[in-house]
């Protein structure tokens, strides 16, 4: 099958808080974020009388709402859907909810996770946290500076979440700004992720789960540190890639709209599996996961970029142990993982890079 080259539908984005319209009844909202990615892109589907439904809100701050109020010009939210439960997407949907009486539409555990982050408020790291950082290699400065800061919490930035939401459920369908749109969801970079495919039409709102420049981050956290999001990942990449055709306009949850999806579903796992390969050729002594950072992004990790690149390489060496290729000790609380000579890998390299 031809899968199509990958292509941009625009040069550039619009400009932050300023709506465009990608389709009729369907406008590209680009909202600012502080950090690195400095930007979520968010979409509005025109419900008539006045009335739209979002996908994705930002994160919760008072520039955020206001420029909110400028983009929807006094048109009432009656649904925001939700594609993962990350802070740049589910941040105002709380909001939303309380102030304009919006329905929230999302998966069960996008819901659950967000609802269960946005009341977990820390002032210090947890015991749990700051064990896991440890068990991965935490630079000793890094460690020792988190430990007298507040960490990253989800209700800085989330607002909070009533009682109640409508759940989307994978493989089935959905009504939205006068189209119906199936339900396919991922998993790897969130649990649940939900992609949304415009039924007989030219449309896919993809989320962070069909993105074209970049990799989501895939970590494993504390609280399951034993998690393999690798292999949900590059499962929930082939499942994608089966409904995938060249001429689809995939609407992203960062940088630009594209067409050209069954090839970015092939670089998207062949990104990880190149990644894999060389991860298991570094491993020939044991190392922690902070130690492979150079093998795995081909760069410095910067400190605005290190929790993601800790999560991220603790992702992919635990994905070598899941599978039997490498092995894992631990030696003064640090897991220090080796290749284990002789077994079998059954994948291909690939030439992408996977990016904190």
């Amino acid at each position: 099958m031809d899968r199509g080259k990958i292509s941009y539908a625009w040069d550039a984005a619009p400009e932050v808080g300023v709506p465009r319209q990608v389709a009729e009844g369907v406008e590209w909202l680009r909202l600012p974020l502080p950090m690195k990615l400095d930007h979520v892109n968010c979409w509005i589907l025109d419900e008539g009388d006045d009335t739209v439904t979002l996908v994705d809100t930002g994160f919760d701050s008072a520039r955020t709402r206001s420029l909110w109020a400028g983009a929807l010009g006094g048109r009432r939210v009656a649904r925001v859907v939700v594609t993962h439960h990350h802070p740049d997407h589910i941040g105002l949907a709380g909001w939303f909810q309380a102030e304009q009486g919006a329905e929230l539409m999302t998966s069960r555990t996008s819901w659950l996770m967000g609802r269960m982050l946005q009341l977990d408020e820390q002032a210090r790291p947890s015991p749990e946290t700051v064990a896991f950082w440890r068990a991965a290699g935490m630079d000793p400065q890094i460690l020792a500076a988190r430990l007298e800061e507040r960490p990253f919490n989800f209700a800085d930035v989330v607002a909070p979440l009533p009682l109640g939401y409508t759940r989307l459920v994978d493989e089935h369908m959905v009504e939205l700004g006068g189209r119906w749109w199936h339900i396919h969801t991922g998993d790897g970079h969130a649990p649940e992720h939900v992609t949304l495919w415009e039924e007989g039409g030219d449309l896919i709102l993809g989320g962070d789960q069909l993105l074209a420049s970049i990799s989501p981050n895939l970590g494993v956290y504390a609280t399951e540190p034993d998690a393999d999001p690798v292999a949900e990942w590059m499962a929930s990449c082939e499942k994608l890639l089966g409904y995938a055709t060249p001429d689809k306009l995939v609407l992203p949850g960062h940088h630009l709209p594209y067409r050209g999806l069954p090839t970015r579903m092939v670089q998207l796992i062949e990104n990880h599996q190149g990644a894999l390969l060389r991860l298991e050729d570094h491993l020939q002594e044991p190392a922690p996961a902070s130690a492979c950072f150079q093998t795995l992004f081909g760069r410095r990790i910067g400190a605005a970029e290190y929790g993601l690149a800790l999560v991220e390489a603790v992702a992919h060496c635990l994905h070598l142990t899941h599978l039997g290729r490498v092995r894992r000790e631990v030696k003064d609380g640090v897991w220090l993982f080796s290749r284990i000579e002789g077994a079998g890998l059954p994948l291909s390299a690939g030439d992408g890079d996977t990016r904190p």
